[in-house]
Formats: C-alpha cells, sequence, structure tokens
C-alpha cells in the first residue's frame, strides 16, 4: 500500500478503539491496538522505522475491529498475535527450558519433575536449578513415601517395587497404606512446595541429628548438604520487596535484546519472598522493532492476557505506550522503575537471568525457525547400531533446552539382522507406542532426530504414520552433514547454532546406541530395556 491508500483507508474508520491488522495477499503482517483507530492507522501513513515501512508496502489491506473498551483492544490484540505469529510484530514465545514439579490427578497422585504438567495436575514452579528440584523431590520422598512410577505401573503392580523397598515409596499400589494417609502425605508435600519449608526441612534435622549420634558421619554430611538445599529453595533468606501492604504479589522483569531475539526473566514476589523465577523468548521482527521497552510492552501485553496481573511491576525501563499505562492504571497495577535500593537490586538478578537464558536459548529458538516449528525445545535423537547384523539395539537420547536429559535417555534391544532401514523403523515404532499408549512418562518431543539420510528418515516416517504419533522427524547424513526433512535436504553453515544442536544430539544417540551395543554383545548384560 502507499502512503495515499493508507490516508484513504484510515479515513474510513471510526473514532473508537479497538485493533487493526495490515495483511498481504496470504497472511497477517502485523497487529496493532489504538484508542483511535482512525489517528492510530493514519499514522502508518507516515511511518517511523524501515521495519514499519516495510510492513505497509507489502500490505494489500487494512482489516479493523472495533472493541467497546481500550481494555478489550489490548487483550484482542494479545490474542491475535498468539493465533497469527504475524511477521512483523514482537512474539512471545513459550520458554520450556525450566522444570516444573506435578502431582497429578489420580486416586494416588504421583510426582515427578516435568517441563509438560498432565491435565488437571497440581504444578509447582517453574524452578532454575533442576538438581536442587531433584535433590527436594527426592527428600520429600524418602520422608513422605509419594510414589514417582507410571499410572500404567502403578496399574499393574502386584507387589511392592524397588522404590518401597529402598524408602522412596510407601506402595499404595499393593494396599501398603491406605488411601487417607497417603493423601495426608500428598498435602504435605504440597504445603513445602507453597513455602511451608520446615515440613520437610525439620524431619531432616532430625535425621542428621541421629545419623551423628550414631556416628555415621557420612550419612550425617549428606543430609547436611540436602538440608541446605532445602532451606534456601524458596529463597527464604531476607524479603525480596520491600512492599506496601496493598502489594501482596510483585513481578519484577528484566529483558535483553540480541538481533532478531529477546530474553525476558521474570522473578515472582508473594508476601516479600522470592517463590518463583521464569524466562521468555521473544522474537524481534527487526533491528529497528524497538529497544528495551519495546520489548517489555510485548512481554505484558502477551503474558499477562491470560494470566493473573501482580498487584506491582518493577521494570528497568518505563515502556512508551500510554494504552497499556492505561491498562495497567484501570488494573490497578503499580509500575515502578527503582533507583536504588532492594528493588534495584531485583531489577538486576532479573537481569542476570534474562542475560543467562540468551545464550541457552539461541540453538533451539534458531532450529525451530529454521524448520517452521513452533518450538525445538525438546528433541529426541535416534541410532540403531550392529555388528553385522548381530546384537542390534538402538537408542533414543533427550535433549531438553540445548542440552542433554540423561534421565530421559531410553534403549532397546532389537532383533538381530543387518538391514538399517529395518532396524530404524522397528526403533522408532516401538517408541511411538509407547507414547500412544501411555506407557511412556516422557512428555512428546517437538522433534525427532534419526541419525542417518533420507533412507533412515523415510523408515522412521513409516513407523510414525502406521502407529499414528504425530511428531515431526529429520534425519542428519553423517557424511556431508546434510538435514534431511519431508520437504527437501538442506545444507546449513557450519557455524549456525541449529546445526550445532542437531550434531549435539546425533552425536550423542550414536554413543548411546554403541555404548549399548558393547554390552549386549560382551554380554556384560542381558537385560531389555524395554
Amino acid at each position: 500500500m502507499d502512503r495515499a491508500s493508507v490516508r484513504e483507508r484510515a479515513n474510513d474508520l471510526p473514532r473508537e478503539p479497538g485493533v487493526y491488522q495490515f495483511r498481504d495477499d496470504d497472511a497477517t503482517l502485523y497487529v496493532g491496538k489504538a484508542v483511535d483507530l482512525r489517528d492510530r492507522v493514519r499514522s502508518y501513513a507516515d511511518p517511523r522505522s524501515r521495519r514499519i515501512a516495510r510492513m505497509v508496502e507489502r500490505s494489500v489491506e487494512i482489516e479493523p475491529a472495533v472493541t467497546e473498551t481500550e481494555t478489550q483492544a489490548l487483550l484482542l490484540e494479545a490474542n491475535l498475535i498468539k493465533r497469527h505469529s504475524p511477521r512483523y510484530n514482537v512474539r512471545l514465545k513459550d520458554d520450556k527450558s525450566y522444570p516444573l514439579v506435578q502431582l497429578t490427578d489420580h486416586e494416588f497422585p504421583r510426582i515427578e519433575i516435568t517441563r509438560d504438567p498432565d491435565p488437571g495436575a497440581t504444578a509447582f514452579g517453574p524452578y532454575t536449578e533442576r538438581g536442587r528440584v531433584e535433590t527436594v523431590v527426592k527428600a520429600l520422598r524418602e520422608v513422605y513415601g509419594v510414589r514417582g512410577c507410571s499410572d500404567h505401573k502403578f496399574a499393574g503392580r502386584e507387589r511392592p517395587c524397588l522404590d518401597h523397598d529402598i524408602g522412596l515409596c510407601t506402595a499404595p499400589c499393593t494396599g501398603e497404606i491406605g488411601g487417607e494417609e497417603y493423601v495426608g502425605d500428598v498435602e504435605s508435600v504440597e504445603r513445602f512446595f507453597e513455602g511451608s519449608t520446615g515440613i520437610l526441612a525439620d524431619p531432616l534435622q532430625r535425621e542428621m541429628e541421629r545419623a551423628t549420634e550414631a556416628r555415621n558421619f557420612e550419612r550425617a554430611a549428606n543430609v547436611r548438604d540436602r538440608l541446605a538445599v532445602v532451606e534456601t529453595f524458596h529463597e527464604g533468606g531476607g524479603r525480596a520487596v520491600t512492599a506496601g501492604t496493598d502489594e501482596r504479589r510483585v513481578d519484577v522483569l528484566g529483558a535483553v535484546v540480541e538481533s532478531e531475539r529477546a530474553t525476558v526473566a521474570r522473578l515472582h514476589s508473594e508476601d516479600g519472598q522470592l517463590v518463583e523465577r521464569d524466562r521468555h523468548t521473544l522474537s524481534v521482527p527487526d533491528e529497528d522493532a524497538g529497544g528495551i521497552e519495546s520489548v517489555l510492552a510485548a512481554f505484558v501485553v502477551q503474558y499477562y492476557a491470560e494470566r493473573t496481573l501482580p498487584d506491582a511491576l518493577l521494570l528497568p525501563e518505563r515502556f512508551d505506550d500510554n494504552e497499556l499505562d492505561s491498562w495497567l492504571d484501570n488494573e490497578g497495577v503499580a509500575v515502578r522503575v527503582p533507583g536504588a535500593g532492594r528493588e534495584a537490586t531485583l531489577i538486576e538478578l532479573a537481569l542476570k537471568n534474562a542475560r543467562r537464558g540468551r545464550g541457552q536459548a539461541d540453538g533451539t529458538a534458531a532450529l525451530a525457525d529454521a524448520l517452521g516449528l513452533s518450538s525445538a525445545t525438546r528433541i529426541e535423537g535416534f541410532d540403531v547400531s550392529h555388528a553385522q547384523g548381530r546384537a542390534a539395539v538402538g537408542s533414543d537420547v533427550t535433549f531438553v533446552g540445548g542440552g542433554p536429559e540423561k534421565s530421559d535417555y531410553r534403549r532397546k534391544q532389537l532383533d538381530d539382522g543387518n538391514d538399517d532401514y529395518a532396524n530404524m523403523r522397528a526403533l522408532m515404532a516401538w517408541r511411538a507406542r509407547r507414547a500412544v499408549e501411555g506407557r511412556d512418562d516422557r512428555p512428546d518431543p517437538d522433534l525427532l532426530l534419526v541419525d542417518g539420510g533420507e533412507g533412515q528418515l523415510n523408515a522412521a516416517r513409516d513407523a510414525l504414520s502406521e502407529v499414528g504419533w504425530d511428531v515431526p522427524a529429520i534425519g542428519l547424513a553423517k557424511a556431508e552433514e546434510r538435514v534431511v526433512t519431508p520437504d527437501g535436504t538442506f545444507e546449513w553453515p557450519d557455524g549456525a547454532p541449529e546445526r550445532r544442536l542437531l550434531q549435539r544430539v546425533r552425536d550423542e544417540a550414536h554413543r548411546f546406541a554403541v555404548q549399548y551395543h558393547q554390552t549386549v554383545r560382551d554380554e556384560v548384560s542381558t537385560v531389555l530395556d524395554d
């Protein structure tokens, strides 16, 4: 559209609040909100940046939607951005790099660390350090005996399992504990994650004292280390925010922008205590899309459109968005840019968290963009190994947030045979059936990667289609390091983060397969990990 066309279209619009979409023949290019649709759209006849100028030139129509209030316009804008993912908007992408702890919706709930909570589950987090979460969950299971097995295993159990024997579970599956008593233990676990540190710290303190009295100093030291993690788990060492009596819930935001990607870190405080941290990635369409203030404005609109607003927002910079300021003011949210004191220290902490997340997100975000996926946070890699058809095995490794998640590795002994395609088909069918039948405790991945080229990928996709597991799959051929997809073959530059990530997953799948093959071949272990 040229300037005259924009002005002509603007003159047809009402002077009311609403949302407008710039569209080309195929898609929505940009979504915006306005207090006055006519004035706002008319401003695009003289765009202030190269990005907006290019967007206007590509557009063929402007589609308005009138709303009754400015708040409705803001929420509609967020929903349209999420639905259409417009190229020229700053877009919030879900960040799954942090783990949560869930108690499942079951008569005898299961506790587990996950990034994809089950429907109906009670979830706590997300948390920034998985190692600390694992320490706490194990300690909770030792003290309260909450089960960690899948519902499938729970239903088929006839006698207590190893977890019961080593003190991690009270075995509700076989009636070793009654339902009412078990629910009481689950409620104690919930109270810990809601902030009652003593629920777990007190039993550990008593255990450490008993071990010391028995002169079992190694055990006492082990419990002491776990107790230190538990006591600091809720950041309870001091007041997070010196808040007024009306500010129980405070969010602190920090943001960094790098090229076409931004990271926003959020710290959440309740009653003066830091209780939650998370990080989020946003795609920034161009270098002139705006600075930190634009990223923060986009994040606030899209993140809080579906969540409860805090009583106060602490920001490193005030965003330049009158409609957003008006909305937050109407909703009773105090917005501050601290200059000194404890709140300024929290801003620095949020900025540090954002900087930490920047590098970690690059590989997965770049891969998702390159393949046209909404996310590539969770990837499973597959390889087969054998010696001229003998001792055939398959590996299934998991990467989350660009790094290996070794607790989610799996392996499979296959029927002997010198057919790599048949072996890959069997391995993928095994994984897919476990997922479809609910026998795999892991969440579905965003992407499957097979070690090999077109033949291996076709074999894997045949198995996925036959079983009916709808997860995208690609291959990485060793010789040329070519990425093979159903839509064609790509050769990405050597230093590209998306290529490096795939290579790490592929190489780890290969290593894990060879390791298991050697074990089977040498008859060190004949256990089938199925």
